[in-house]
C-alpha cells in the first residue's frame, strides 16, 4: 500500500465572491486570493454565500468531499428575514420541499444567537427597523443549488446572510480563518 499526498485549501470565501478562477466583470474571482491553479473548488458556494469553501488537486477526495453519495455534512449559519420559532426548527428537520416536488433530507438545525466571532460584511445587510431577524445553525448532507435559501423562504424566512462554517471534518473556526485568507492542508491518502 502507498500513502498519496493531496493538496487541500481552505478559503474563507467573502461575500460577493465567485467559485471559479475566471475573470468575471461583475465580480472578483478565486485568482484574486489563490495562486495555485492546480486546484479545483471541491462544491460550489454561490456568490451571495461567505465562508468555508475547499480546493483540491486530487479528483477522488474531490468527489468525496463534494458528492451526494459521501453524504458529507455542510454546516451554515443563516440570518433569515422574521422570528424563526421551534416550529420552522422542526421542519427543517423533516424536510422541505423546495420545489419541483423535492422534499430535502432532514436536517440538524436550531436557533441561535447572531456569533459573537461573526465579521462584518460588506455590503452590509440590509437593515429594516420593524422588521425583526433571526439566526439558525443548519446542517445538511445534500447540496442542491441555493438548497439552503429555498429551505428558509418556503418557511416563510427568507435568507439574509448565509456563512458555510464547516464541510466535514474542515471547520472555518478551528482552522482560524478570516474573510479573504487560506490555508493549506496536506492530505495523506491510502492507496492499494
Amino acid at each position: 500500500m502507498t500513502i498519496k499526498q493531496s493538496k487541500l485549501i481552505a478559503f474563507n470565501k467573502p461575500y460577493g465572491v465567485i467559485s471559479q478562477f475566471s475573470p468575471d466583470v461583475n465580480h472578483p474571482s478565486l485568482a484574486e486570493f489563490i495562486s495555485d491553479k492546480e486546484v479545483y473548488p471541491a462544491g460550489r458556494l454561490d456568490t451571495d454565500s461567505e465562508g468555508l469553501l475547499l480546493l483540491t488537486n486530487d479528483g477522488l477526495l474531490q468527489a468525496k468531499l463534494s458528492s451526494p453519495k459521501f453524504a458529507k455534512r455542510k454546516t451554515y449559519i443563516v440570518q433569515v428575514d422574521g422570528i424563526a420559532t421551534q416550529w420552522h426548527i422542526d421542519q427543517l428537520e423533516s424536510g422541505v420541499n423546495i420545489g419541483d416536488n423535492y422534499i430535502t433530507k432532514p436536517a440538524q438545525a436550531k436557533l441561535i444567537e447572531e456569533p459573537l466571532w461573526l465579521w462584518s460584511r460588506t455590503p452590509p445587510v440590509r437593515y429594516r427597523k420593524n422588521i425583526p431577524t433571526s439566526w439558525i445553525e443548519l446542517t445538511i448532507t445534500e447540496g442542491k443549488n441555493r438548497q439552503v435559501r429555498k429551505m428558509t423562504s418556503k418557511l416563510g424566512l427568507p435568507t439574509l446572510r448565509l456563512i458555510r462554517v464547516a464541510i466535514g471534518e474542515y471547520n472555518l473556526l478551528q482552522l482560524g480563518l478570516q474573510p479573504g485568507t487560506v490555508c493549506t492542508i496536506i492530505v495523506n491518502n491510502s492507496q492499494s
